[in-house]
C-alpha cells in the first residue's frame, strides 16, 4: 500500500509543480498541500488544481496512516506527519510557499 501511494504521488508531482512554481499552492505544517492563491491559477485550470490538491492530500493522509500501521504503532501517525511535513518544506524548491504552524505563508 505504501508503494502504491508513493507511486501515485510521484505520478502527480509533475502536474503539481507548475502550481507550486506559480505560488498557487503551498506546503503546510501538517504534511498536506493547500490551494494558497486561487487567483494564480487560470480560470480554466482551477477545477483541475483543486482536484490535484484533493487527490494528493488523500494520498498523503493515507501514506501517514499506512506507515504508522506498518510499524504497528498507529499512534505515531501525528509524528510521522510532522516529520514528512518538515522534510518536504526543507526540500522545497526556492520560490515555493510553505506554512509553519497555523501562521502565515512564507516563501522559500
Amino acid at each position: 500500500a505504501i508503494r502504491a501511494l508513493t507511486a501515485s504521488m510521484k505520478s502527480r508531482a509533475g502536474d503539481l509543480d507548475p502550481f507550486f512554481d506559480s505560488g498557487a499552492i503551498g506546503l503546510t505544517s501538517d504534511g498536506l498541500i493547500e490551494l494558497r492563491d486561487v487567483n494564480a491559477v487560470p480560470l480554466a485550470d482551477r477545477n483541475r488544481a483543486r482536484k490535484l490538491v484533493s487527490d494528493d492530500n488523500a494520498d498523503r493522509n493515507a501514506l501517514y496512516r499506512e506507515i504508522a500501521n506498518a510499524n504497528d504503532h498507529p499512534e505515531w501517525e501525528s509524528d510521522i506527519r510532522t516529520t514528512f511535513a518538515d522534510r518536504w518544506i526543507a526540500n522545497a524548491r526556492t520560490g515555493w510557499y510553505y506554512k509553519k504552524g497555523s501562521g502565515d505563508w512564507a516563501q522559500k
